[in-house]
C-alpha cells in the first residue's frame, strides 16, 4: 500500500495507537498535535514502543531503523505524526 496523503497517514497512526495501546478510538480521535504521548500516557511505556513501531511499519509499509527514532519523536502526537509522514510520504 502506498500512502500519498497526509490524512491517510494521520488516520493510520491513530488506528495503530488505539489498537496497540488499547486506547478507545474516541480518545485517540481527540489527540491534537500538542497531545503528550510517551511518558504521559501510562499505556505508552518503553515496552510498548517496539510493538507500536512494528505495527506502524506494517501498516504504512515503511522501515524504521533504530537511529531513526528518539524520545523527542515520541513526545507528542504532532512530533510522532511528522515522523510517520516523513517516512511514509517520501
Amino acid at each position: 500500500m502506498t500512502f500519498t496523503d497526509a490524512e491517510d497517514v494521520d488516520l493510520t497512526l491513530r488506528a495503530v495507537l488505539a489498537d496497540t495501546l488499547g486506547l478507545s478510538r474516541e480518545r485517540v480521535e481527540g489527540f491534537t498535535e500538542a497531545t503528550a504521548l510517551f511518558g504521559s500516557l501510562p499505556e505508552f511505556d518503553s515496552m510498548a514502543v517496539a510493538t507500536l513501531l512494528t505495527a506502524l511499519e506494517e501498516r504504512l509499509g515503511i522501515l524504521i531503523e533504530d537511529d531513526d527514532i528518539d524520545a523527542e519523536t515520541l513526545e507528542t502526537y504532532g512530533s510522532f505524526l511528522s515522523f510517520a509522514k516523513m517516512k511514509a510520504l517520501k
